[in-house]
């Protein structure tokens, strides 16, 4: 296990800690991989790249080869290196604000807009309006000096983000993500309805039913063999992640409202669930499957749900303690205007 980011740091500030646990991958590039905490922002490559130059050590001598076979209980002790400027350009770009003060910022992010750069998306993305907007107010994460970025959401996800503008913001929120305290909830539209009645979803590996019709999600994930873009449920390896769903509103048992919160945030965590559960999300090009909602019996919101150009996956709620003054804070954020249009349409279909 890796400790929570802040309390990581050894007697000289930039060490990250892991300690490797029982069921960690026997290479040391695919255990650290696993259990250095999301909060941290280092990537497989990173690793990688932080093995090969000495970053990693064991009893005090560096381990140099990725392949290095390792045990349960043995320690390993990453350097981070101090944050350096940033070459990501600020872009003016329109951000909804919802709170700001001097050490954090909550964002309600439009669908489209990418959260970090990457080869694909250089600019107009999150970080680059965050850059612009914030200035020099901003806290160093990932080697990097850019927003403190400690979780993301999906490009065509819609809803809260916070993010740090100082490092004892960074450190504090990274600690509550990694404890697993934030209060996340989103709101999406699936295919079908999601019963704890339902033999098929019960006999499924992973899944069980909880009071107040709730459907627990409890696999690992980890990136899919063949498509390195998508995430797939795995159970020998990848990071343990938790999702838990109930139906806020059903259509005719053709598609359904459900509302889900995380335990646990893994890349594409609630889409990769909900698809694993056979219940993937309108919309998802990625995860949704074939499925078609039936115009016999939907009428004209099957075209509707049909033509959906995105997954229908929308961050809703966002609560956590304030890092520098403990306040609890919690945030809402309405339905955009074209998941409430499906809904309506969805609606008037089931008659």
């Amino acid at each position: 296990m890796a400790e929570p980011f802040e309390d990581s740091l050894g007697d000289e500030a930039g060490f990250l800690k892991v300690v490797i646990g029982e069921d960690a991958s026997p290479r040391l590039d695919k255990a650290l991989a696993a259990l250095v905490p999301e909060a941290a922002a280092l990537s497989r490559s990173r690793l990688m790249r932080m093995i090969a130059d000495g970053a990693v050590s064991r009893n005090g001598a560096a381990v140099t080869d990725p392949k290095t076979k390792v045990a349960e209980g043995e320690v390993y002790l990453l350097r981070l290196d101090p944050a350096v400027a940033v070459e990501t350009l600020a872009e003016d770009i329109p951000l909804t604000v919802i709170w700001e003060d001097g050490d954090l910022i909550v964002i309600n992010k439009p669908a489209g807009m990418v959260v970090h750069p990457a080869p694909g998306t250089p600019s107009g993305t999150l970080v680059n309006a965050l850059l612009a907007h914030c200035g020099d107010t901003l806290s160093g994460i990932g080697g990097e000096r850019r927003p403190g970025i400690v979780h993301r959401i999906d490009k065509d996800t819609t809803g809260l983000l916070v993010v740090a503008k100082s490092d004892r913001a960074h450190h504090g929120l990274a600690a509550q993500f990694e404890a697993h305290t934030v209060n996340r909830r989103y709101l999406a539209v699936a295919h079908g309805v999601p019963s704890v009645a339902d033999p098929r979803l019960r006999g499924l590996r992973g899944i069980s039913a909880e009071a107040g019709g709730i459907i627990k999600i409890a696999t690992g994930l980890a990136r899919h063999k063949t498509d390195r873009q998508r995430q797939a449920v795995v159970w020998d390896q990848g990071r343990h992640a938790v999702t838990r769903t109930r139906v806020v509103e059903a259509f005719a048992g053709q598609a359904s409202l459900v509302e889900c919160w995380l335990e646990t945030g893994r890349t594409h965590q609630i889409r990769v669930h909900l698809s694993y559960a056979g219940h993937g999300l309108i919309g998802d090009q990625t995860y949704g499957g074939k499925r078609r909602l039936s115009e016999k019996v939907m009428g004209a919101a099957a075209a509707v749900a049909d033509g959906f150009p995105r997954q229908a996956l929308h961050a809703a709620t966002l609560g956590f303690l304030h890092p520098v003054t403990g306040k609890a804070l919690e945030f809402v954020s309405p339905l955009p205007e074209d998941l409430a249009g499906l809904l309506a349409a969805l609606r008037v279909g089931k008659g």
